[in-house]
């Protein structure tokens, strides 16, 4: 019943109200989940297991009551504490479609620094901002960090979208844009002839995607460099593509099989004048979070 009645919500409910009652509603449904078989590492929180969530067919142990994360939002979280200085500086920070969950850490270590830290979204009413990330109102290099997720399947024009990212970015500066990626596809597939709703889902997988990515996903975001950015991402090694005084986006690219098992990713940032990958690191906390609930 839980499974249908998210099911429903998530295809027939307009987003922003969703936005708006799903943080009471569902750690009300999370009282009949409620044991120790998972830990959320982004709140805390435990429960027997996490609750079902997906447009399509619902996957189990997805949702956390409590905090809404999902599984890509606990990776995030795990490589955001473990991997970068975002919790211990406070870099300039541009978050577009701001996860709940990671917002609620996020605003109160800036609260200090009042503008360094600022949301973006096209309609939601939880954001700072709102704007097309197609035409981002904001000076070039004007930010230390992006994070942008789950947003690029969406937009018309995802190279401009790109484009937009990575001139707000200053030199030096890093960003996060996490989209599914399915490996099967050696390119990506779109068709804006493709309007219905259902018709939508039935091919992209979700009602309001216009793509889904192949194996092409990096050269979507940097021409010239997308296959070594690709190869290394594949081999969890590390790779060069900053050219001189230029900062870059980070593409992210399934390492486990693509969006039909899910939508695990490996995140590359820069080092010490280079990107890398941690893709080793990543296999073993997805392999963590997504085994199921702990024995």
């Amino acid at each position: 019943m839980i499974k249908q009645l998210i099911k429903f919500s998530l295809n027939h409910i307009p987003r922003p109200v969703l936005q708006r009652i799903a943080g009471w509603a569902v750690p009300v449904a999370g009282l009949f989940y409620k044991g120790r078989g998972a830990e959320c590492p982004v709140c805390g929180a435990k429960y027997r297991k996490f609750m079902p969530y997906g447009y399509v067919q619902p996957r189990p142990n997805a949702l956390c009551p409590k905090c809404l994360s999902l599984e890509r939002h606990r990776l995030l979280w795990l490589y955001l504490t473990r991997e970068t200085d975002l919790l211990t500086a406070f870099p300039r920070t541009l978050h577009i479609a701001p996860e709940v969950c990671i917002m609620r850490h996020l605003k109160p270590h800036f609260k200090s620094h009042p503008g360094q830290y600022v949301t973006a979204d096209l309609e939601s009413p939880l954001a700072d901002l709102h704007f097309d990330v197609q035409q981002i109102p904001l000076a070039d290099g004007s930010v230390d960090v992006v994070i942008c997720n789950h947003i690029m399947e969406h937009v018309a024009d995802d190279r401009r979208a790109m484009r937009e990212l990575h001139r707000v970015l200053k030199p030096g500066g890093w960003g996060i844009v996490l989209s599914p990626v399915d490996r099967d596809y050696e390119q990506t597939y779109e068709d804006d002839s493709i309007t219905d709703p259902d018709e939508r889902t039935r091919i992209f997988g979700q009602y309001d995607h216009r793509r889904i990515y192949g194996a092409d996903y990096a050269d979507r975001g940097f021409p010239g460099r997308g296959h070594r950015l690709r190869r290394n991402l594949h081999r969890g090694r590390a790779q060069a593509i900053r050219p001189a005084g230029r900062s870059h986006v980070c593409g992210l690219q399934s390492l486990t099989g693509g969006r039909r098992n899910g939508c695990p990713t490996g995140i590359a940032r820069r080092r010490s004048g280079a990107w890398s990958c941690r893709g080793n690191r990543f296999r073993r906390l997805w392999k963590r979070l997504w085994r199921g609930p702990a024995r």
